[in-house]
């Protein structure tokens, strides 16, 4: 029987405070890897809630997402954003 894992292959951490994981899809047999996926990545911003993330994941939003970090992301946001009528 193959059972497909899904295996954190990359934690980047990058200026602006994101933090971007990559992620790849391994299949294994009886135990022994037999191939591998296509890599999936997904980014998690100053302020979004990490609690679904594993813990390294975590420790790296808690000691890089300060209330300075956050705050600066929120205004660059901000300031992006169009305003709607």
């Amino acid at each position: 029987m193959i059972e497909k894992i899904t295996e954190r292959d990359r934690v980047e951490i990058l200026a602006d405070g994101h933090i971007q994981i990559r992620e790849i899809t391994v299949f294994m047999e009886n135990g022994v890897e037999v191939g591998r996926g296509e890599y999936h990545r997904h980014v998690v911003a100053p302020g979004d809630d990490v609690t679904g993330e594993d813990t390294q994941v975590r420790a790296v939003a808690t000691v890089l997402h300060t209330k300075a970090v956050v705050d600066a992301y929120k205004a660059r946001v901000t300031l992006s954003t169009p305003l709607t009528r």
